[in-house]
């Protein structure tokens, strides 16, 4: 398939993704700002007053990294698992890009590349409603954008595996319910590992969500819990595994063949 046909592929998919997220902005958008307010407002304000300081940085700029990865993970994995689902099952067109000559790596291009925009614009959003109850400090700025855009790129990876292999809305929701949120939740979002117990900093070690809140949180406030390199490295190990897991499944076409 010449390289223009392959970009026009690429485009449609984009840009369909990206019109579902701007027409129905009120649900794709919208509730990770609402939901950030109120996380600010609690854990910043309220126990950030009383919590004071964690590792000599006030408390609520220290959680202002967390709830922004939080909101990009979030949204950057449900926006493919979900476009991709409804594709298959819904409005059925994901048929006629199959039996097309686009190849696996632009189908996934185009689905990942709507994840990613969706991710980076909520993480904006979430970043500019901070500013509301803080003042973020950003000590790496090509770090955070850098973080932001590779983060959103593993979880719509992350999202189109799920959106291959699910049978049912169900199948959608199982995974960030029981897997995504309480990776994210004990990655560091709220707290350092510092402060656990030896047994669970050691558990925690294990939890690749970890590495990219303490990553991102670099970028900000020039400190984290381990190196960068390590928080580079995990990124990349999760990008090209998933990568790899989403062309085997669309070559092989399995959980696409009714």
């Amino acid at each position: 398939m010449p390289l223009d046909k392959q970009f026009i592929s690429f485009y449609t998919i984009l840009r369909k993704g990206v019109v579902r997220i701007i027409r129905i902005w009120s649900q794709t958008l919208l509730p990770s700002v609402v939901t950030s307010v109120l996380y600010f407002a609690v854990f910043g304000n309220i126990l950030g007053s009383r919590i004071g300081e964690l590792n000599g940085i006030p408390y609520i700029l220290f959680v202002v990294p967390g709830l922004v990865m939080l909101a990009v993970i979030t949204n950057s994995y449900m926006d493919v698992a979900t476009t991709f689902f409804v594709s298959k099952f819904f409005s059925r067109n994901i048929d006629e890009i199959l039996v097309s000559p686009t190849p696996p790596s632009v189908i996934i291009a185009g689905f990942v590349a709507s994840g990613v925009v969706r991710g980076m614009l909520v993480g904006a959003l979430v970043l500019i409603v901070s500013l509301f109850f803080a003042l973020p400090s950003i000590a790496h700025p090509l770090i955070v954008i850098l973080f932001l855009f590779l983060s959103s790129l593993v979880f719509a990876l992350g999202g189109l595996v799920n959106g291959i292999y699910a049978k049912d809305f169900d199948g959608i929701s199982i995974v960030p319910t029981f897997v995504l949120t309480p990776l994210v939740y004990l990655g560091g979002v709220f707290y350092s590992i510092n402060s656990l117990p030896p047994f669970w900093q050691t558990v925690s070690l294990g939890n690749p969500i970890f590495y990219l809140i303490n990553g991102f949180r670099y970028g900000f406030l020039g400190t984290s819990d381990v190196s960068l390199l390590t928080c580079f490295s995990v990124l990349f190990a999760l990008m090209l595994a998933l990568l790899g897991a989403n062309i085997y499944f669309l070559k092989k076409g399995l959980g696409l063949k009714q």
